[in-house]
């Protein structure tokens, strides 16, 4: 493990929140840098349109969250 990882687990919970919500933020302000794969797209696009063929097939957000809240 190094240095860093060292020192940022020695922080509370709420403040390596804070620094995890600080990094996504800096990495969504340079979000057009980020290049997807043709798969990736491939595959996005394809989840895109059977979402809009089939709004109702799925899982709401609070549905997902609940399973994944059980399996820990």
């Amino acid at each position: 493990m190094t240095r860093m990882m060292q020192d940022i687990l020695k922080l509370s919970v709420s403040e390596r929140i804070l620094m995890v919500e600080a990094i996504w933020d800096s990495i969504a302000e340079d979000d057009e840098k980020l290049e997807l794969s043709d798969e990736v797209t491939e595959l996005l696009d394809t989840r895109i349109e059977a979402h809009k063929n089939n709004p109702s097939e799925g899982s709401s957000w609070a549905d997902v969250k609940a399973r994944v809240k059980k399996q820990f």
